[in-house]
C-alpha cells in the first residue's frame, strides 16, 4: 500500500504541473470541476489499463521476475518525465484560455505515464480497483491544489514538480526492484 500511495502521489505530480500551468491563466469553479473530472478520469482509466496488462504479463513471467520488470518500468518511466519536465522548460508557453479538447488532450498526455505504471503495478498482485481508485483520488487532490498553487504563486512551484516526480518514481522502482516495497 507505500508503494501505491508513493506511486500515485509521483504521477500525480504531472498533474499538479499541468494544473498549476492552467490555474496561472486564471480559475474559477467551473474551471476546477472540469479539470478534476478530466484528469481524474485519464489518471485511473490508463493505470486501470495497465494494471490488467501487468498482471497478464506477470501471469506469464512469473511473480518472482515482476518485482523487477515492475521496478525497471517505474525507473524509466520516472527518467523519462524527468527528460520530458527539462525539455518542457525549454520551451516558453503563453497561458491561453481552457478549451475542452484541449483539456482532454492534456489530460490523456499527462496520464501517458500511469499506462506504465499501472503495468508495473500488475506485475506485483496489487487490486486493480484499489489502485486505480487511489491513483485517480489522489490526481484530483494534487490537480485541485495545483490549479489554486498555479493562481496564486506563478511559475515559481511548476519548476520543479516533474524532476521530483520522476525522481520519486525512480526511488519507488529501485525500492520496488530490491524488494524493499512491494
Amino acid at each position: 500500500m507505500i508503494s501505491l500511495l508513493l506511486v500515485s502521489v509521483s504521477v500525480g505530480l504531472s498533474n499538479f504541473a499541468g494544473a498549476i500551468g492552467i490555474g496561472l491563466s486564471g480559475i474559477n469553479a467551473r474551471t476546477r470541476i472540469r479539470v478534476g473530472i478530466a484528469f481524474g478520469f485519464f489518471e485511473a482509466l490508463m493505470p486501470l489499463i495497465g494494471l490488467i496488462l501487468g498482471e497478464a504479463v506477470a501471469g506469464y513471467i512469473g511473480h518472482h521476475l515482476a518485482g523487477y520488470v515492475a521496478g525497471g518500468i517505474l525507473i524509466l518511466t520516472g527518467l523519462y518525465t524527468i527528460l520530458q519536465g527539462r525539455q518542457v522548460k525549454g520551451e516558453e508557453q503563453a497561458p491561453r484560455s481552457l478549451q475542452t479538447h484541449r483539456l482532454i488532450i492534456t489530460a490523456l498526455a499527462l496520464s501517458i505515464d500511469n499506462l506504465a505504471v499501472g503495468f508495473a503495478l500488475g506485475g506485483l498482485q496489487v487490486q486493480i480497483l484499489l489502485a486505480a481508485a487511489t491513483i485517480g483520488i489522489v490526481s484530483v487532490a494534487m490537480s485541485l491544489v495545483g490549479l489554486e498553487l498555479g493562481h496564486r504563486l506563478g511559475r515559481r512551484v511548476e519548476e520543479w514538480s516533474e524532476e521530483i516526480g520522476g525522481a520519486v518514481l525512480i526511488l519507488v522502482g529501485i525500492a520496488i526492484a530490491t524488494g524493499i516495497l512491494g
